[in-house]
């Protein structure tokens, strides 16, 4: 048990250290798209969560269950609005007529 527990925390400092170091390579211009991109993707989450919300094993899993779909959502939404505004930046204005 001790040793699965730190391996799982090696691990997980070590993809901590790696996507630091991707996320820092990243140009500006980029980076909006990219993360919009992934909070869309970030609606797996919300299976998982519904997932463990409707498990009865217990109170507790179920209530972190909730949760986890509740900022799960609110990340979607916001990558889904960021994408939108972002989409909104890039379309051509109506040329006004000259006189």
């Amino acid at each position: 048990m001790l040793v699965e527990l730190v391996t799982l925390f090696v691990i997980f400092v070590l993809a901590m250290f790696v996507g630091f170091e991707v996320i820092t390579k990243v140009p500006p211009t980029l980076h909006t798209p990219l993360m919009s991109g992934s909070n869309a993707i970030s609606g797996i989450t919300i299976i998982g969560a519904l997932i463990i919300a409707g498990a009865k094993d217990n109170r507790i899993s179920s209530l972190l269950g909730l949760v986890a779909v509740a900022f799960a959502m609110i990340n979607v939404v916001g990558g889904f609005l960021v994408t939108d505004r972002m989409l909104h930046m890039f379309k051509r204005k109506p040329e006004e007529p000259t006189k």
